[in-house]
């Protein structure tokens, strides 16, 4: 078996347009979450009125042609993925060597709706030649592919909030398999729109702080009352360690292995013991060739829902054991929000830099932790010491998706 690194790193989120502003805003205990002020909040009376915005437009940063190509669920995508491309050294590698296995929860929801909007006031002859391409959810994969010149496949995963993670997982997979010399690998999602908004709302699964919205996603806390829609991207470089080695590429971690299941219980509700995730935990740690003792960090998937909190805490204890309360844990979502489809990318990103960094990331709005969740919940950023370091990040998805990946620090 080969071992897997990550030789590149690229996100925009509500945090930050790169990873250097992203890192450092985390760290110093930011919220990217905002009030939204758009016209169309009022006029749909919606009862949330607050998201994650991504703090740098997709617009400022492509040419003025792909922005009016791609929906803006590409848009984050290409924006991440070319950060990421850069940071590993835009690698010289055959076109048919590269593969990019790119995932996303929803696809392209504005494209779709607003042109079922001009089709409606407008009429067919106003809908635009470009509608399918932009809305299908391989638009992404295709627009990194394409943006990248990588002609080793284009793959697209759709697994709810599990997405992103999954795609790394199978990153994995095809390096193991020799089906590339590189993958690009990453998570995108772009749905702050009113439709997304009433329909989650309706379901009683956003936080409807409205007038607090910096403080409105709180994972673990006895106040959590739903969670935070995000917007955004990250893209992972990977590549074997020789591969990276011979061409001269710094190395931020290993990805030591994935695991993937799922509950079969409930289309939205998570398995209640966990069953599911905890499975998804040990085939991570299985693949890595790692026992639960040796997981020194946990980005959690911490929505900060009543439930979905209580059930990652089940799965957790059923793999750990009492150990768990020993483990540090970050929830960044209180401070991205959530991306859906491209969380899980950006999640994964979060725990290479905190075994690269050797700093856990800070969980923010945590005041008064629930006692059903006795987690070594990480409040301010803190070291992890120089010991070798193995984090897992954990994904949980609607249709009972599950997807874990496990870094290992790289000295």
């Amino acid at each position: 078996m080969s071992t897997i690194v990550v030789t590149g790193i690229g996100t925009t989120n509500p945090l930050g347009g790169n990873v250097a502003d992203t890192w450092k805003a985390l760290l110093a205990g930011e919220s990217g979450i905002s009030t939204l002020e758009h016209e169309w909040v009022a006029a749909n009376e919606l009862p949330v009125t607050f998201a994650g915005q991504a703090k740098v437009s997709a617009a400022e940063v492509l040419e003025r042609q792909e922005v009016k190509r791609l929906d803006p669920s590409a848009q984050f995508a290409l924006v991440s993925a070319r950060e990421a491309w850069a940071d590993a050294g835009a690698p010289d590698v055959a076109p048919e060597r590269i593969l990019v296995d790119y995932a996303t929860g929803i696809g392209g929801l504005w494209t779709l709706l607003d042109g079922w909007d001009t089709l409606r006031e407008k009429g067919p002859r106003r809908v635009l030649p470009m509608t399918i391409p932009m809305l299908m959810p391989n638009a992404a994969a295709a627009a990194v592919s394409m943006g990248l010149g990588a002609k080793g496949g284009a793959r697209t995963v759709v697994s709810a909030c599990a997405s992103g993670t999954e795609s790394i997982a199978n990153a994995y997979e095809h390096l193991q398999l020799g089906l590339a010399d590189i993958v690009v690998a990453g998570g995108t999602e772009a749905v702050i729109h009113p439709l997304p908004i009433a329909a989650f709302a309706a379901m009683q699964a956003l936080s409807k702080r409205n007038d607090d919205p910096a403080k409105a996603s709180r994972p673990y806390d006895t106040h959590r009352d739903g969670f935070v829609l995000g917007e955004g991207a990250a893209t992972l470089i990977l590549e074997t360690k020789e591969h990276a080695l011979a061409r001269g590429a710094k190395i931020y971690a290993e990805l030591a292995g994935g695991g993937i299941t799922s509950d079969s219980y409930h289309i939205t509700a998570p398995d209640p013991e966990g069953v599911g995730a905890s499975r998804a935990v040990q085939a991570a740690l299985k693949q890595a060739g790692a026992q639960p003792d040796d997981v020194t960090h946990i980005n959690a998937h911490a929505t900060s829902t009543p439930v979905g909190d209580v059930a990652e805490y089940a799965a957790l204890h059923s793999v750990f054991g009492d150990r768990v309360k020993d483990i540090p844990v970050s929830a960044t979502k209180a401070s991205t929000g959530h991306l859906l489809g491209g969380t899980g990318a950006l999640e994964a990103l979060f725990a290479v830099l905190a075994v690269h960094e050797r700093t856990a990331p800070p969980t923010i709005n945590l005041d008064n932790q629930d006692e059903a969740i006795p987690l070594d919940v990480v409040t301010s950023p803190r070291k992890l010491g120089t010991d070798p370091q193995l984090a897992i990040s954990n994904s949980f998805g609607f249709g009972g998706h599950n997807a874990v990946v496990a870094f290992r620090s790289v000295d």
